[in-house]
């Protein structure tokens, strides 16, 4: 008899040879890889051939799952810091501020607001529920995030940005959650919180990526001085950095996602040579690609159509919520008085507006905070309700984020973006 091991080997040899051969074809539907992974990753469940098995008291082995896609989500992000080439400066950087300062917030609260008064919650319970479906995904969002390192389109610039830094700085909140489910006494906790969770975890992300790279970018460049690194092994130096800096900043109690994050965006600053950072960016989407590829599929194994249908009502009411209320009206609200950066118009154009509201892609942040919970407090009924929730959510963006983000992105590009393009290149050179 054949190792079950075997056949599952086959079957994503044989995924990974058809999507990468076919990848012409299918890069011009309105299909999404992560589509097609997840009808695989169902075909192999349960309900399928059942050649995958991962499972935890019917909800998932928390565990695995946390890691696996802890190590996607910290590759995801350093490589949107490198694909970012804007200069540091916060006329650029207003759209980020905004997505990130105001959006964000509203998010959660709009999602814990449904959980407290439709959902059955108490409030730490639908806190942590917003803070795990709140961040947009930077892994899943590639076709609508900044291509490469001469993308400066505002509208793949907000979105890389915004994916890049919500899932650290949805930490705070997942935090806030767990504490609220073990104790209803806030005064126990809400103090360390601020000055733990809050302040000192963001503010040691953002020093430890910086030291980390800059160092990390020192020694690289004074070895090559003396002795060029082989060829074939020089890509691991991103892989290094990124190991490093999520560590060392985790070891401190800070946001390890966010040092990364601030360590992409550091190491595309310091290198004389653009193609130093450009070589690191394509070693590492192809990476995360391949980790896309098991995540989506170990997704699509663990969907339970009992549980799923147990709690889809609930599920509908929250992606109807999010998708078409909460995250458009968090977007329209936070970019009230938005110049655009080419500062030829007096406000954002409606349409990249509406696109910034329609692609609030969620994916595999929210698998890691919701295995993170698990692994920290999260159990019972109010487990499997928010877990059910999520993936019924996550379902849902990838199918009909990743039917439509083509057909969007093509008429966003052909509408808008052919228009202002010059205009803007010329007026970000000027920050410089």
């Amino acid at each position: 008899m054949v190792d079950i091991y075997i056949i599952d080997l086959l079957v994503i040899g044989l995924l990974l040879l058809g999507v990468t051969l076919g990848s012409g074809w299918i890069s011009r539907l309105p299909l999404s890889f992560a589509l097609i992974y997840l009808v695989v990753g169902i075909f192999l469940g349960p309900y399928g051939l059942g050649l995958i098995e991962l499972r935890r008291d019917e909800v998932f082995n928390a565990e695995f799952l946390e890691r696996l896609t802890e190590f996607v989500v910290i590759i995801s992000v350093f490589s949107c810091g490198l694909k970012i080439v804007m200069p540091l400066n916060l006329a650029v950087w207003d759209i980020t501020v905004r997505l990130i300062g105001f959006l964000m917030p509203i998010s959660i609260f709009g999602l814990a607001a449904v959980g407290k008064l439709f959902l059955g919650m108490d409030w730490g319970a639908a806190i942590l529920l917003g803070a795990i479906l709140a961040p947009t995904d930077p892994v899943l969002a590639s076709e609508v995030q900044l291509t490469d390192t001469n993308d400066q389109d505002e509208l793949r610039f907000g979105l890389t940005s915004e994916g890049g830094l919500n899932d650290a700085l949805a930490f705070p909140f997942v935090y806030f959650g767990l504490y609220a489910l073990k104790d209803n006494n806030w005064d126990n906790w809400f103090k360390q919180w601020v000055l733990v969770d809050l302040i000192w975890a963001i503010a040691s992300g953002i020093v430890m990526g910086i030291i980390v790279a800059k160092a990390v970018v020192w020694i690289d460049k004074r070895i090559q001085k003396r002795r060029s690194v082989d060829e074939l092994m020089e890509d691991f130096i991103a892989i290094g950095a990124i190991l490093l800096t999520y560590s060392l900043t985790e070891i401190i109690n800070g946001y390890g996602f966010l040092a990364v994050f601030v360590a992409g965006l550091v190491v595309q600053q310091s290198y004389k040579n653009p193609e130093q950072p450009l070589a690191q960016l394509e070693f590492l989407e192809r990476v995360e690609k391949l980790l896309e590829v098991g995540t989506i599929l170990l997704l699509g194994s663990i969907l339970l159509w009992p549980q799923m249908l147990k709690y889809a009502t609930q599920s509908l009411l929250v992606i109807v919520l999010l998708f078409f209320v909460i995250r458009p009206l968090g977007v329209w609200i936070s970019t009230i008085g938005k110049r655009p950066v080419d500062s030829s118009r007096r406000s954002l154009n409606s349409g990249t507006r509406w696109l910034f509201g329609w692609f609030g892609i969620r994916g595999v942040g929210s698998l890691y905070y919701l295995g993170y919970a698990f692994g920290h407090g999260l159990k019972g009924e109010i487990g499997e309700q928010i877990a059910w929730i999520t993936y019924t959510t996550i379902v849902v963006s990838v199918i009909v984020h990743g039917i439509s983000a083509t057909p969007l992105m093509n008429w966003y590009e052909r509408n808008i973006a052919n228009q202002i393009k010059p205009t803007r290149a010329a007026t970000i050179n000027e920050f410089k």
